[in-house]
């Protein structure tokens, strides 16, 4: 059995994230999903709108998922030790350098192929956390834009 480790933040899920671990899965038979614990999201992206634990309830919940675990904070490399995947999958944007990644495999005795899958071109503005979070606060500032023009209007007319 080809035991396939998926690492991600997973905070808004989007299509991207579903197209990520399809793939992923297509490369094995197991799918276990590796979950970024919130200080690693604050240190490397950004404040996480959902707290650890309901992102990696979410991850569960998915069918596609077999298993999933928080990371590590400390060691990224224990976790790969504690799950001894076959195959790692990258996204196409996970900022992970590969050769890196094989050469401390190789340094543990870990014996994993990295595989960077290809990115998800799925024709929508909201395939990425960012380009999500983007368009709320765009609606937002767009809504109290037009509540400010409306409560002036209606100031007039008194």
């Amino acid at each position: 059995m080809v035991k396939v480790m998926a690492t991600g933040t997973f905070d808004l899920l989007h299509l991207g994230h579903i197209y990520f671990l399809k793939e992923a899965k297509k490369l094995g038979d197991k799918l276990v999903v590796v979950v970024a614990t919130d200080l690693t999201v604050k240190r490397l992206k950004h404040e996480p709108v959902n707290p650890e634990e309901i992102r990696l309830n979410i991850i569960k919940e998915l069918k596609i998922v077999d298993e999933a675990y928080l990371g590590h904070e400390d060691d990224i490399y224990e976790i790969v030790e504690e799950i001894k995947p076959d195959i790692i999958a990258l996204g196409f944007d996970q900022l992970h350098d590969k050769k890196k990644i094989e050469n401390e495999l190789k340094r543990r005795k870990i014996n994993a192929r990295i595989v960077r899958l290809k990115k998800y071109n799925g024709g929508s503005d909201l395939e990425g956390t960012r380009k999500i979070i983007s368009k709320i606060i765009s609606a937002y500032e767009f809504q109290k834009s037009m509540e400010r023009i409306e409560a002036n209007e209606d100031n007039r007319h008194c």
